[in-house]
């Protein structure tokens, strides 16, 4: 007999963003559907989106956060969308179509590879707890870019966390930075 699939909430720092929890594994590792044509490969973002007040969608471990279009309000979809995941997640629909390996593996010089693994394991799972991710995109002249997404994608307090504490806490590790952008 399977499992009984619990859905909750958290409200993430992003208003327009809330992080549907389940007690089951839905994604090894985070993908991000900021748009309706980029979920086309995953049969649980594409149902998703057929909810016209539905803007993005990002999975992670446990999670699916969900962006909502401005004129939605929470009260109204939010239980509707608890339903809708609980009822995906007990039929067993896909994140991802065709599922590739994700296992944690960083690449570049040397720097890169200390940058990605702070990121990793420092950063990653903060960024989690509010419903996003972050992913490394390069490392030039001191400068690191990195990719946000999920609720961190367009959040308020986004360029706030990114300066005081992502960019504080890789110039006290790697003397090498010198900025963080994303």
């Amino acid at each position: 007999m399977a499992s009984k699939i619990n859905v909750y909430t958290e409200h993430t720092p992003n208003p327009a963003t809330v992080k549907f929890l389940v007690n089951k594994l839905l994604y090894n590792g985070s993908i991000d559907f900021p748009t309706k044509e980029q979920a086309e490969a995953s049969p649980f973002a594409r149902e998703l989106f057929k909810f016209n007040f539905v803007n993005g969608v990002f999975f992670a471990s446990n999670f699916v956060t969900i962006t909502k279009s401005e004129d939605a309000d929470w009260p109204s979809i939010e239980p509707i969308l608890k339903e809708f995941v609980k009822g995906a997640v007990e039929s067993g629909l896909e994140i991802k179509e065709h599922e590739a390996d994700h296992s944690t593996e960083f690449t570049g010089t040397e720097t890169e590879i200390r940058i990605q693994q702070i990121l990793h394991d420092y950063v990653r799972p903060a960024i989690e707890q509010d419903g996003g991710a972050i992913s490394f995109k390069s490392f030039d002249e001191g400068v690191v870019t990195v990719e946000l997404k999920g609720a961190c994608s367009g959040c308020p307090s986004s360029t706030y966390t990114l300066k005081a504490g992502i960019e504080n806490l890789l110039k006290r590790m790697i003397p090498e930075v010198t900025e963080v952008i994303a």
